[in-house]
């Protein structure tokens, strides 16, 4: 009977209870298979690589700028009255209203953003045109001001003062162009529907740079125009 009783050792259950202390707990999962054990889903990158390149970009454009205001400021040491005399005013005043239309696109583009956020796409087409109406607007008005005072004898053969002013805002100039032409791109690509369904990173990449050219811009005002 008490051979009958007993089990052999590879007949009993598993050991859930040891007499020495607690029971020791399992080992944390390690993934895999096709359970509940499943590798977690990769995390996705704070920024793209789309939004990084521009980060890059706006790092190489800040230090290209800062030397043009250093050598701006060289400059001005060297002569003893500046702007030089029998030299054409820059006009401020009208400079001054032109800068409030590009910081207004700065507003509008943000804008524009957020309604890509929420997936309002006729609201991003429109918040996108406005955005490149104002950039337009701000480079016919500089255009309009460099033909009048190019007709007032400032060129950039006609002295110190000329050649860094029209370096310095010639150099912004281009770059609102350039963002304006990448701009374009990107709301004729949304006004056919290309950044649906989370494709947001060509837009903000967009934005990056658009904010970048628009907040460069009272800098230089104030450098070149009020200092």
């Amino acid at each position: 009977m008490t051979t009958g009783l007993l089990q052999a050792p590879s007949q009993r259950g598993p050991v859930t209870h040891r007499p020495n202390g607690p029971v020791v707990p399992p080992p944390p999962p390690t993934g895999g298979g096709d359970g509940s054990e499943r590798e977690p889903a990769p995390r996705r990158p704070v920024l793209d690589n789309l939004r990084l390149a521009v980060l890059f970009l706006i790092g190489g454009e800040t230090v290209f700028f800062a030397a043009l205001m250093a050598a701006l400021f060289v400059t001005r040491l060297g002569q003893p009255l500046w702007p030089p005399p029998q030299q054409p005013r820059l006009p401020v005043g009208v400079t001054g209203l032109n800068t409030l239309v590009l910081l207004a696109s700065s507003v509008t583009m943000a804008r524009a953003v957020g309604a890509l956020m929420r997936g309002e796409e006729t609201l991003l087409v429109r918040r996108l045109a406005a955005t490149a109406g104002l950039g337009a607007l701000f480079l016919l008005v500089q255009g309009y001001e460099w033909a009048r005072l190019i007709g007032f004898g400032l060129t950039v053969s006609a002295g110190t003062y000329g050649a860094t002013f029209y370096t310095l805002i010639g150099a912004h100039a281009a770059h609102v162009f350039g963002a304006l032409v990448w701009l374009s791109v990107t709301l004729v690509l949304a006004s056919r529907g290309h950044f649906g369904q989370g494709r947001t990173a060509p837009v903000r990449a967009c934005a990056m740079f658009w904010h970048f050219v628009v907040g460069l811009w009272p800098l230089l005002y104030v450098t070149v125009y009020l200092l």
